[in-house]
Order: structure tokens, then sequence, then C-alpha cells
């Protein structure tokens, strides 16, 4: 493409470059490209989409328009306000307009390049890189970028809006197109805030939103008529219509390297992420719970704080009596504090603890629900949001261990014959699943058991092979792409969310797609070295930890065992009983509710670990759901 031209962001004509090592940016984006309307003349609109993303970008708001597209942003600033001010536009007569939310890691070396190419830069902003980088390599510029990121650029010469989002969906993106072109946003909240779009439920979405919240399909956006960018897509919408185009995907490659190199591999690897994203010039800490994913993580950052003169600070959470009322299971082996109090001793960080109380929890409960724009998954959501939200008092930046579950082959359905031989997904093995509540009409309607078949084997459809690869292999590298491709989004899809709706920004190091890819085509015995789960991680980071960390299982973020917190659901899931005309019982059946209740079993969520607190919570969140964002249900 190689389209040289000047930038211009927001009033920033006359500018002092600042000496800045990064700008860091949290950020939501909105939009709408109408054929048919002016929209210059719906300013009311413009203004009610653009304040939806307020949590994601308090500090400052911008927004370009012409007769047929509106490019919006919200920005929480962290530093050079005043000249990282967006939508970024090219000053031009047929203008190319950006509106970012994200970090690109990389900026500094594609700057280098771009610079060597001619350009000439007015900000020392990622997101002038990434404006600037279209303008050169066009789309092929998104296969260059390293990060996290969800972005839009309208190309006003020829009529072209691109939704790009970044490999593995760490942070989001959501359109829904019309007879007459497409509204976009970072969250389903912003394409609502236009009134032409009402929230509406239909068939499919009930059975992404009962059976398949662990798995949900890719793209699949829950609300009829809503789709979200997939990871690694680009979307272009023109006069046309909308076009796919995927620029990234996970690819099978045989793997040469021995298991010693291998490790020594990965273990540079590690190392160069994380310093990479580290680079702030904002407080950065790190999320610490004791397990062998957070440690590693905060080990390799706090060797970086060190070499600058300067002391991590880390943070995990805990419940009142949590350890005492603790109950072991194979999703949770060992509570965390100990472990992260020995960790942070180990690696020298600066550790607080986060307590969430019930209290706390109960009080969060309405802050979640917007954040998520649909039922989440409970009380582990509202303790994860509280965690987040003391953690913003201290840092703005986290770094977090998710994903290394998913890329090492960390969880139990990784290592249980059963869950490898299930024709499903492997976490849903003896699941209880929301959807046994259904009414029997509603049963019948969605058939979520056939539906979830269904999306089964698309998904293994999908999976790239080796030709001749063994057959432990062939299913390890199915379960792994189940993993990353369905597991993962929804994961990072709520720590996106709860961190966002706190002013936090949490970085994934474990996401990095330079990883991945390397380690996804690892043999099944790298990983699972004498049937140690995650072996290769644990060897590549041995003189990093403690030996109790090294050795310990798999333990995923704690439930709240606190009984006043089991007891405050358990009556509020029975006023909910004798509510006339609660929303959520057009799709549940009050009567199989009450029984679980009588006999004193836990109701079904959606969450691949049970706890005596998930279902109850999940459906007082989906009645919640139903009447705050008035829902038309439509399953027929």
């Amino acid at each position: 493409m190689n389209r040289l031209a000047d930038i211009e962001s927001a009033t920033a004509t006359d500018f002092i470059l600042r000496q800045r090592r990064t700008v860091t940016i949290m950020c939501g984006i909105v939009g709408w490209i109408d054929w048919r309307r002016d929209l210059r003349e719906e300013r009311s609109t413009i203004a009610a989409m653009i304040r939806s993303m307020a949590l994601r970008g308090p500090d400052a708001e911008g927004s370009w328009v012409s007769r047929h597209a509106f490019i919006g942003h919200r920005r929480l600033s962290i530093i050079d306000l005043e000249f990282g001010r967006q939508p970024m536009s090219t000053v031009a007569v047929d203008p190319f307009i950006l509106s970012y939310a994200g970090e690109v890691y990389n900026f500094v070396e594609l700057r280098q390049e771009l610079a060597r190419a001619g350009h000439e830069f007015r900000t020392r902003s990622d997101t002038e890189v990434v404006l600037r980088s279209f303008l050169e390599w066009g789309r092929e510029s998104f296969v260059r970028l390293r990060g996290m990121y969800g972005f839009a650029i309208w190309d006003s010469g020829r009529d072209e809006l691109w939704l790009v989002r970044d490999r593995f969906g760490i942070k989001p993106l959501y359109y829904l197109p019309t007879s007459s072109g497409v509204i976009f946003g970072s969250e389903p909240k912003a394409i609502f805030a236009n009134p032409t779009v009402k929230p509406e439920l239909d068939a499919t979405g009930i059975a992404e939103l009962f059976a398949l919240s662990t798995a949900p399909t890719p793209g699949h956006g829950v609300y009829k008529g809503l789709y979200q960018v997939k990871p690694g897509e680009a979307i272009r919408v023109s006069r046309r219509g909308v076009e796919s185009h995927n620029y990234w995907s996970l690819a099978a490659t045989e793997h040469r390297d021995s298991l010693e190199d291998s490790v020594d591999h990965v273990r540079r690897l590690l190392e160069e992420i994380v310093e990479q994203q580290m680079v702030s010039d904002v407080p950065l800490g790190g999320l610490l719970s004791g397990g062998l994913d957070s440690s590693a993580i905060a080990a390799f950052a706090a060797r970086t704080a060190q070499r600058r003169g300067e002391k991590l600070p880390t943070f995990s959470v805990d419940f009142p009596d949590g350890q005492a009322e603790f109950i072991p299971s194979a999703w949770q082996d060992s509570w965390d504090e100990p472990f992260a109090l020995e960790v942070s001793r180990h690696v020298g960080t600066d550790h607080r603890t986060i307590l969430v109380t019930p209290e706390s929890a109960l009080t969060h409960e309405n802050a979640v629900l917007h954040s998520r724009d649909l039922p989440g998954w409970g009380e582990l959501d509202t303790s994860l949001y509280f965690l987040f939200k003391q953690v913003r008092q201290h840092t703005t930046v986290a770094l977090s261990g998710e994903s290394a579950d998913e890329v090492f082959g960390g969880y139990p359905f990784f290592h249980n014959r059963d869950a490898l031989a299930y024709s499903g997904f492997p976490w849903l093995l003896d699941k209880s699943s929301p959807w046994t509540l259904f009414r029997a009409e509603v049963e019948s309607a969605i058939r979520p058991a056939d539906y979830v078949e269904s999306r089964y084997r698309e998904a293994l459809e999908e999976v790239p092979t080796i030709e001749d690869e063994n057959e432990i292999d062939k299913r390890m590298r199915e379960v792994s792409y189940l993993a990353l491709t369905r597991w993962l989004p929804a994961m990072l899809d709520r720590k996106d969310r709860m961190s966002m709706a706190t002013g936090l920004e949490v970085r994934v190091p474990f996401c990095d797609h330079h990883l991945v890819d390397y380690v996804w085509n690892l043999p099944w015995r790298y990983k699972n070295e004498g049937g140690e789960g995650k072996s290769l991680l644990r060897r590549a980071v041995a003189d990093l930890l403690p030996q109790s960390v090294l050795r310990r299982r798999k333990s995923g973020f704690p439930s709240n065992p606190n009984r006043q917190y089991l007891a405050s659901l358990r009556q509020r899931t029975l006023e909910l009983l004798s509510t006339p005309g609660a929303p959520v019982f057009e799709l549940v059946d009050p009567a199989k509710v009450a029984e679980l209740l009588e006999q004193g079993r836990p109701l079904p969520s959606p969450r691949a670990s049970a706890s005596p607190t998930a279902g109850m919570s999940y459906l007082l969140n989906l009645d919640s759901w139903l009447r705050q964002y008035n829902v038309d249900i439509s399953y027929h």
C-alpha cells in the first residue's frame, strides 16, 4: 500500500515529542457505518454509544463523523494524554481513521522499520505505529503485530471498514451487520446504546449460554444477530457486505528440536516475552496465586524489576477462614495463599493479599453484570472483580499467568483417560450443565445435547494434522486445539471484562503467539514427561521457584468457601422461586430448582469446576440480566 501521510491525533498539530518508551492505554472503541443514513445528524446516538464505553476509558473521548461513517473512542490514559488522543487520522482529502484498544509490544521495532521506509512520527504511541503500518502494508500489516488488541480502521477513500482482533481474542470486539451497514464496539453495550438495536436471545444464543459457556463458539455473540470478530481475524465491511479474512491460525508442523533444546528455547522465549511486556511508564505488578504459572511470570518479572533497582508488587486473593473451610477438588488441589507467600519471599516481591468478604462479593454483583453484558460465572466473577478493584489502588498494569494450562497441557482433562476418550469437549465429561434445568418445552426446542455435539464436531474438523502422527500425539493435539480455541477465549473474556471495569490492564505473557506456535507442536511426551503435567514448563523455570511450587498440581481460581455467603445465596434463590413473573423461569423449570434445594444438592453451573455456590449464583445472575437488559426471548 505504502501511502505516506501526516497523522493527526485529536488537537495535536504542534507538540513536544515526549521521551517515553511506551504509551500504555486501555480503551473502548465504537462505531457505526450506514450507507443510507446521514450520521452527522445522529449526534445523540453517537454520544450514547461513546458514553457506554466510559468504564473502559474514563479519561477522554473522541469521535470522527462523516456522512456514512462514525468512529468513536473512549480512553483510559496512563501517559501522553494530550498527544495520543483518538480516533487518530491521516491528514488527507480521503483520510484513514483508527480507533484502537490494546497494546502492541513490538511497536518499537515496527516503528524503526517504518521510519526507514520514510514515515515521520508525530507521537511515541503504538497507536500511530498501527495506523502507519496499515498505510505501509495494508492488511498484510496485521500479521506483523505482536500483542493484544481490537481496532477499527475506516478507509474513507474506498468506503471500507476493517475490524481486527488479536490472535487469541485477549481484547474483545463485537459487530452487528445491518441491512445498510454495521454497528460495532468493544462490548455489546456499545451496540445496544444504538436505539436501532434491541437485545434478543434466540435458540442458538440460549444454547451458547446454558450449554457452552466454557466452550463458546468462535464468532458467536450470544445475542441474536451479534457477532464477535474471531481471534486472528480481520473483517472488511464495504457496500458489498461483510468479508472475513483470517490472518493467523494454529499450524501443524513437525517438531525437530530435542527435549533439552525445546526447554532452552521456551526459557528464552519466556524471558524475552515477560521483559517485553514489562515496558511501561506506569506502576506494574503481578497476579500471584502461588501456582506454577503465575509464579513463573512473577519470577521473571521480579528479576527484570530488580535489574532496574525496583521491587515487583504482587497480589493474591483469599477469603475469611478460607483455608479452614477449603475442600480439595480436581480443579483446586490445595489452598493458594501459603504458596503465594512462599513464592513472594523466594523471588523477592512486595506482596499483598486481597481479602474478599461475603459482603464485598454481594456488593459488586451489579457492577460485574454491567461489565459482562451477559450472565457470567457467579461469585468467581465477583471475587475476581473485587481483587482487580483492590489491585488497581496500587498498580495500573498487572502480569497474569493465564493460558499456561492451555499451552502446556496442565488442566485435569489433559490427564484424565475418560475425558480424553470422551466424544465431546473433554472438560464437560460428567458435568451437569445449566441446560438440565430447562423447562421441557425449552429443551425440546433447543436440543442442547445435539447443539453441543454439533459444535464439538465442527471444532475437530478445524484441527490441523501431521501425516503419520502417532495416536497419542494426534489426540493431544486435538485436545490442545480445543483448549486454545474454545476454552481459552472464555477465560480471557472474563479476565478482560473484570479488569477493564476497574481500570486495570492485565497482560498475559503466555498468550504470545511465538510461544504458542512453538509449544503447540511439541510432542506430548515433552509436555508430560514422566506423567507430570506441564513438565516442560517446570523444567524451564526449575532454577527460579521453590520445590513446593514446582511440584504443585494445578489449582484454579478459588471459589468462595464462606458459609455465610452460601447461606445468603440460598435465601435469595428461595426468594426468586417465590417471585411472580421472574423472567428466568421462562427458560428454567422452577420445580427442578426447588427439588435440588430441598435435597441439599448444588445447582448446575456453567463452570467446569463444581462448587456449592456456583449454580445459585448463576441462576440469580441470569434473572438479573434478563431484567436489567430487557432481553426478548424467542426460541421457536
